[in-house]
C-alpha cells in the first residue's frame, strides 16, 4: 500500500511538474496513455532515487555539510534529469529539458509529492 502511495504522489508531483516547469514535457497522445506514462516515470523516479540517492549522499557527505545541505536540491535535480533520461531510453514520451528544468521539476516534486503523500497516507475521517 505504501508503494502504492508513493507511486500515485510521485505521479501528480510530476504531472504538476510538466504543467508547471517549461522544458519538463510529456509527450503522451490520450488521457490512458499519459496516465500510464506518469506511473512509470513515477517508478523510474523512485528506483533512481532508491539506488543512486545514497551513494551520492554518502560520497557527497562533505559537500552537504559545507552546504548546510543544499547540495541536496543539486543532487535532487541531477537525479531527476537522469530519471528523464532513462525514461526517453525506455520509450516513454518524458522528456526533461536541460539542469534548470531538472532543478525546478525535482523541487516541484519533492513539495508536492510530500504533500500529496501526506494526505493520502492519512487515513480519512481520523483527526490527529
Amino acid at each position: 500500500m505504501r508503494f502504492l502511495v508513493r507511486v500515485l504522489s510521485t505521479g501528480v508531483a510530476v504531472w504538476l511538474a510538466t504543467l508547471v516547469v517549461p522544458g519538463i514535457e510529456l509527450g503522451a497522445g490520450g488521457t490512458a496513455e499519459a496516465v500510464w506514462t506518469l506511473l512509470v516515470v513515477s517508478v523510474v523516479i523512485g528506483v533512481v532515487n532508491a539506488v543512486l540517492q545514497p551513494v551520492a549522499k554518502t560520497l557527497g557527505c562533505l559537500l552537504y555539510l559545507l552546504t548546510l545541505g543544499l547540495f541536496g536540491l543539486v543532487v535532487n535535480g541531477l537525479l531527476f534529469w537522469l530519471s528523464g533520461w532513462l525514461s526517453g531510453r525506455l520509450g516513454l514520451p518524458f522528456d526533461v529539458d536541460g539542469f534548470w528544468a531538472a532543478f525546478w521539476g525535482a523541487l516541484i516534486v519533492a513539495v508536492v509529492g510530500g504533500i500529496v503523500g501526506a494526505v493520502l497516507r492519512r487515513p480519512l475521517g481520523v483527526e490527529r
